[in-house]
């Protein structure tokens, strides 16, 4: 399955859902995440608000590409996004392992395939440098095989990125 998470807008939408499998606008339209960790413990991989990202864990875990579509912001996902990806730390268990030589959370879904972060809107080359790290670090974290990162100068032009 293919997902796109994407900050650009429900107008959006039309031109992205023939692109993938599953879509999600992160427009700010849900709580962030409380810090409870019962979507490690209690209700695996459910958070216990019932709004639109109370099932994301099972969503992104079970994307074999997930596709990051952002504005940047100071070299990483704007807000919206982010709160997407905290409300998500349930796609791994409160379990550690070691995954390249470094200790991680077992992955609660496995391996994927690939993520990659389509980052739109003026970029510094210091942003770009966190943003590629950031998007290694997620790709570990959340259990992909490998990351792309792609830049884009508008959010008019990033469909033709897909």
């Amino acid at each position: 399955m293919k997902m796109i998470v994407h900050d650009l807008g429900e107008s959006y939408n039309g031109i992205l859902t023939d692109k993938c499998d599953e879509l999600f606008c992160a427009d700010g339209k849900y709580a962030p995440c409380q810090g409870c960790f019962g979507c490690w413990t209690k209700t695996p991989a459910e958070c216990f608000m019932k709004d639109r990202l109370q099932q994301m864990c099972r969503l992104l875990g079970n994307a074999d590409e997930l596709v990051i579509i952002t504005e940047n912001c100071y070299g990483s996902y704007n807000p919206e996004v982010k709160n997407v990806f905290d409300r998500s730390i349930g796609v791994s268990t409160p379990f550690s392992t070691y995954r390249g030589k470094q200790m991680h959370h077992t992955l609660r879904y496995g391996i994927n395939s690939q993520l990659t972060v389509i980052v739109y809107g003026d970029i510094t080359a210091d942003e770009r440098g966190t943003i590629e790290s950031l998007a290694v670090r997620n790709r570990i974290n959340m259990g992909f095989e490998k990351s792309v990162v792609r830049y884009c100068e508008s959010a008019e032009k990033v469909g033709e990125m897909l």
